[in-house]
């Protein structure tokens, strides 16, 4: 299995937990890129920025509206 499989499968998988495992989950993944210098992770992020941005100008996914994501997360944590 590719690593690319492997992390979409993690990924599906950790979609399926409850909030707060997920809040964990992310905790511990952040945490483990303490260990990369400053240069690195901005790289990290620079490539993450770059391929999100390749999928919205190919159209493989589409972006959600800023006044609806802020909505969304209004009436989900707003009850």
């Amino acid at each position: 299995m590719s690593n690319v499989q492997t992390a979409e499968t993690i990924e599906r998988a950790a979609l399926q937990l409850q909030p707060e495992e997920r809040a964990k989950l992310v905790h511990s993944l952040l945490e483990s890129l303490g260990e990369l210098s400053r240069e690195q992770l901005q790289a990290l992020w620079l490539d993450e920025a770059e391929r999100r941005d390749q999928e919205m100008e190919s159209g493989k996914i589409k972006g959600i509206p800023g006044e609806e994501v802020f909505s969304r997360i209004e009436s989900k944590y707003n009850k």
